[in-house]
């Protein structure tokens, strides 16, 4: 082939992989955002104390929601200063970034409808498993949590300074995060169902968009060249089994990619020949595992938890992949065809202009036109 038909084939099955994931990834989107502006997040602190049926919580309530590798933190910091156990608080960091409602619609886009079933499934248990490993650890071996008074970050400097200026009721002021509920009245229904529900789509067009749009456009671009150069019996010698899954647990443990993104990137691997038990390992480790969450659960909670963390997350997402291959070969499914054939409903106009669209909103000064 030719520099110029390489960069024609190229072009098709980037736009061929962004028309096929697109239009769930809108749906997802829309969800997550209306998920989040509707689940207050005191709801959640107030189930995830100590004990095995918070760590079931934990994981059912992260599981489906909007929350990336990144998004995640800030929120399990909160939690575990609000009271929530490290055996819950473990929990919720591996399920939530693994799985979601958006991560969901994309696995059903590009990997067909058995991984979108197994996908949170195998979340879920995960989660559970590591919440229980984390709960076998002496209370004295674990790092107590720092006062969320004193250290977690807010918008205002203190509490007295709003109580010290009760002027600030009658001035047209802006919303605050920390502003008394005397400074406003309260909405109506209606206005109260449209302000959250406008507030759910703004944050999934603006910044859950922001949070995922750079790993999704690099595991769109590697599924592309995976397609695009490897034939499929490239790494299908050496694809399956225990060794490559302890390699790609090697490999996805420092990543930096969410659930969304990466999805892509395992179409990919699969596509050059790598067993979808394998794939599995990558979106499970991937998402749950990076420097920054790890160095969190260090500070917040100690080396011990941390240890066990990994051990969780590395045992289940082998054992879940060794199961899916098994899985397959048993029923004798095959994936590669469900990834060519599960959305062919979608005309293929549809999905580019979804895709035009998630490429328009990625976009922060022309998204901030019309936002």
């Amino acid at each position: 082939m030719t520099v110029l038909e390489y960069l024609s084939a190229l072009l098709t099955n980037f736009l061929a992989l962004s028309a096929e994931a697109s239009p769930w990834l809108l749906l997802g989107l829309l969800i997550a955002g209306l998920m989040k502006s509707w689940v207050p997040t005191k709801i959640l602190s107030q189930h995830l104390g100590e004990g095995k049926l918070a760590i079931i919580k934990a994981a059912l309530i992260g599981a489906p929601l909007p929350l990336c590798s990144c998004g995640v933190i800030p929120v399990a910091t909160e939690l575990r200063r609000s009271g929530a156990s490290a055996s819950a608080t473990s929990s919720f960091l591996v399920a939530t970034p693994e799985t979601g409602v958006d991560s969901v619609s994309v696995s059903y886009a590009l990997l067909g409808p058995v991984f979108a079933i197994y996908r949170p499934i195998t979340a879920i248990f995960s989660a559970i498993i590591t919440g229980l490993l984390v709960s076998t650890i002496k209370k004295e071996d674990i790092t107590l949590p720092k006062s969320a008074v004193e250290d977690a970050p807010s918008c205002c400097p203190s509490k007295k300074k709003v109580v010290n200026e009760p002027v600030l009721a009658t001035q047209n002021v802006k919303p605050s995060c920390c502003a008394s509920e005397k400074t406003t009245a309260p909405p109506t229904k209606s206005a109260s169902f449209i302000n959250k529900t406008t507030s759910g789509i703004h944050y999934a067009a603006t910044q859950l968009i922001d949070d995922i749009i750079i790993w999704l456009l690099v595991g769109l671009v590697f599924a592309t060249l995976i397609k695009t150069f490897l034939p499929a019996s490239f790494l299908l010698s050496y694809g399956s089994g225990l060794g490559a899954m302890l390699v790609m647990i090697v490999i996805s443990i420092p990543m930096y990619i969410c659930a969304t993104a990466s999805t892509p990137v395992a179409a990919g691997f699969i596509l050059a020949g790598i067993s979808p038990g394998t794939a599995l390992v990558f979106m499970m480790a991937g998402p749950a595992t990076n420097i920054s969450t790890l160095g969190v659960i260090k500070n917040e909670m100690g080396s011990s938890v941390l240890i066990r963390y990994l051990l969780g997350i590395s045992l289940c997402a082998i054992g879940f992949g060794l199961l899916l291959d098994w899985g397959l070969a048993f029923f004798d499914i095959n994936i590669t065809q469900q990834m060519q054939h599960s959305h062919e409903l979608l005309p293929f106009w549809f999905g580019l202009t979804c895709a035009g669209l998630i490429a328009f909103l990625s976009i922060k000064p022309l998204r901030k036109l019309v936002l």
